[in-house]
């Protein structure tokens, strides 16, 4: 099928009454043809938050922004108004009360979960300048002052001097003495003047997914999977899209982290659908393809938690540029069997670099795999398609 004639078919495909999304998986599999104005309402379709018949978008899309509307109402306005909320509580409840059902237990507890999340949006894909501008559409409670910003709940808080600690998915954070969250955010500055920075909106739909999830709560990693999708739904070019790109990203964040979200927590570290057998997965896919490499990495005792723990847990999303992760999402959220087809884009990545691999050792190539270098994503992309087509080798 031709360029033209796959672009024809993407428009058929959105313009009909009820959407074939088999039809549409079949084709963003193989790229999103276009300029990619069609991706975020595409996106939408392929993570499941947009019903497939067009009729029934109106009062559902209403009804959901609706109630985002009201978790941030909720949730937010009595954290940030916490000394309020315990004048209102019996007189016993104060900030030494240990009981943890106290108000200010609770105030503390979240803001330690806010303050991971504050350092985490403010260098959120740094490499280009979208999350330190200002949005277009800002939270009206937080310009009219009706409700306090997040930030300024953390910016008084201290870091510990000059540790090296391992939190959420392994990520390793420095931290040094006396620096607030604020001053530590690599020029990241909050607009306070009549609107919200992209990363503050961000910050904002981490914390909402954190209190209603507080099983899970929020885990160092989650924000550069929440970076591409409000990425491409804030910069929609329909403006009426655009207008709601927070509330849609919450939904369809917690859409994807409801199929990766085995991959965060470590007690199912083991389990079918953790990242353990993920990886082991993955080796057994090298090994089934290139028993050279396979044996040399083995020999070098070059372990995939070192470098595919990150590249799975975080769907690539730090290995390559903005653009090029865009491309590879269309292709992993079309993916039948998700999330299959990243395994196989993992294992493409490391046989594509076979002969450095050969040629190195364990240094060279833990720094190779760790620090992947630039190429052409589409030689990713079709060399994974090939380990597609073969089919799965035994596991």
């Amino acid at each position: 099928m031709s360029y033209r004639e796959r672009m024809q078919r993407l428009e058929l495909l959105l313009g009909e009454a009820v959407i074939n999304l088999e039809q549409l998986k079949e084709l963003v599999f193989h790229g999103l043809p276009g300029d990619g104005s069609a991706r975020p309402l595409v996106w939408r379709l392929l993570l499941n938050y947009l019903p497939a018949s067009r009729e029934e978008w109106g009062p559902f899309l209403a009804k959901k922004r609706t109630n985002y509307g009201n978790f941030v109402a909720d949730l937010l306005q009595p954290c940030c108004a916490a000394e309020e909320a315990a004048d209102a509580a019996e007189e016993a409840d104060h900030p030494l009360n240990p009981n943890p059902d106290s108000r200010w237990q609770q105030f503390f507890r979240d803001n330690e979960v806010l303050l991971q999340i504050d350092k985490d949006v403010r260098r959120l894909l740094p490499e280009i300048a979208f999350f330190q501008s200002a949005t277009k559409y800002p939270c009206e409670q937080i310009v009219s002052g009706a409700m306090a910003r997040l930030h300024e709940r953390v910016g008084y808080v201290s870091l510990q001097a000059g540790s090296i600690v391992k939190r959420g998915i392994g990520l390793i954070t420095k931290t040094s003495t006396g620096t607030s969250s604020s001053s530590s955010d690599g020029g990241c500055r909050p607009n306070n003047k009549g609107g919200e920075s992209h990363w503050e909106v961000v910050e904002r739909i981490l914390f909402v997914y954190a209190k209603l999830n507080p099983g899970q709560s929020y885990v160092q990693g989650m924000n550069e999977i929440m970076g591409p999708l409000y990425y491409v739904l804030a910069t929609d070019a329909d403006e009426e899209w655009a207008r709601w790109a927070e509330a849609d990203t919450f939904y369809i964040f917690t859409h994807l982290m409801g199929e990766v979200r085995d991959f965060f927590i470590r007690s199912l570290d083991n389990s079918t659908s953790g990242i353990r057998r993920m990886m082991e997965i993955l080796m057994r896919r090298v090994g089934g393809r290139d028993t050279q490499v396979a044996r040399l990495l083995a020999q070098q005792e070059i372990h995939p938690q070192y470098y595919a723990f990150r590249w799975i847990t975080l769907l690539l999303s730090q290995e390559f540029p903005l653009p090029d992760v865009l491309r590879i999402w269309d292709s992993l959220l079309a993916d039948r069997k998700r999330f299959d087809f990243l395994v196989d884009l993992c294992c493409a990545m490391i046989i594509h670099v076979r002969g450095e691999l050969l040629s190195g050792d364990f240094a060279t190539n833990m720094k190779l795999l760790q620090n992947y270098p630039p190429i052409d994503v589409r030689d990713i992309l079709a060399l994974a398609s090939t380990f597609s087509e073969k089919g799965v080798v035994a596991e």
